[in-house]
């Protein structure tokens, strides 16, 4: 598992949904919900996304956006449109008196607005992934990423646009796993930017030695690894393989291999009911002692008082 599917290990057990909004100006949505991650295409029309720090960012037919939460915003078909509704945890739509708002404003699968022949449609897909192996990546973007159309294309689009509103066996899992691959997509085109922030870990990917320890690390992390061995099946010299990788990533081959197995403990610890032990088994830990002790050293906390939320 490299880092971008571990991203996207296991959305579906933390929640994710796909809709349609279909919109007629004027209108505006504040967005309360504290998803960690939402993605916003429009179709037809424009919209606006307001942050509540920094400037309004406008939408056109192609364009694609990337809100990071927990954060607030708005959406709007005009950058000074004061909200007449909010979505707040949960996707729960109410009124600012709160009054709900999801059965009035349901237009048929997957769509929902104010106007079923509305001018603006978006196309949203929410993520509430909030697991340490994806912050390793999201923590790099800044809170609200935008590609324009004539920067970025991607033939998910069309096939997403077509299916959203089809309510056909099996249809749910086919729109999850394009919106997953969406999402790759979109990191891959915001990373290959000229002068993008990539982590150091994504650039040294590329690497043909550096990259080739990555994925034998994130792929097998419960191997007993070493600096000589990923070095054998890197092909290079031991010294040879430490200075590279320490060059490229900004940290040793095994500071690194530690980080990424504490990020995995910590996922399953909040989000699983394995023992503490099959856990420091699954990420290369021999014993639940030996996952404690780095787990505290690293961390400042055990792995109790982490699966607790202390």
């Amino acid at each position: 598992m490299d880092a971008l599917a571990g991203l996207l290990d296991g959305p579906r057990a933390r929640g994710a949904f796909l809709l349609r909004m279909v919109m007629e100006p004027p209108w505006s949505v504040r967005i309360e919900d504290r998803a960690p991650l939402c993605l916003m295409s429009v179709t037809e029309g424009e919209a606006w996304i307001i942050p509540d720090v920094g400037d309004p960012v406008r939408l056109r037919p192609g364009d694609m956006a990337v809100a990071r939460g927990p954060e607030a915003y708005t959406v709007a078909d005009a950058p000074d449109a004061p909200p007449r509704a909010m979505i707040g945890p949960g996707g729960v739509c109410t009124t600012f008196t709160g009054e709900p708002l999801s059965e009035t404003m349901h237009l048929g699968v997957r769509t929902w607005g104010n106007a079923a022949d509305g001018s603006t449609s978006v196309l949203v897909g929410t993520y509430q992934m909030d697991g340490e192996v994806g912050r390793r990546l999201l923590d790099a973007l800044p809170d609200l990423v935008h590609l324009p159309a004539e920067v970025w294309s991607c033939p998910l689009m069309p096939f997403l646009d077509e299916e959203i509103s089809r309510d056909e066996p099996g249809q749910s899992v086919v729109l999850d796993r394009v919106l997953d691959l969406l999402l790759i997509a979109v990191l891959r085109a915001w990373f290959a930017r000229p002068g993008a922030q990539a982590p150091a870990w994504y650039r040294a990917m590329g690497d043909p030695v550096v990259g080739q320890a990555l994925r034998l690390l994130q792929n097998d992390p419960a191997h007993p690894w070493t600096v000589a061995s990923l070095a054998t099946k890197a092909g290079v010299s031991r010294a040879g393989l430490a200075r590279r990788f320490t060059e490229l990533v900004g940290e040793p081959p095994m500071a690194y291999l530690t980080g990424w197995r504490l990020a995995l403990a910590a996922d399953l610890l909040r989000e699983t009911d394995a023992t503490i032990e099959s856990v420091a088994r699954q990420v290369g830990y021999s014993s639940a002692f030996a996952l404690s002790a780095s787990f505290k050293r690293v961390r400042g906390l055990s792995p109790q008082e982490y699966r607790r939320g202390v």
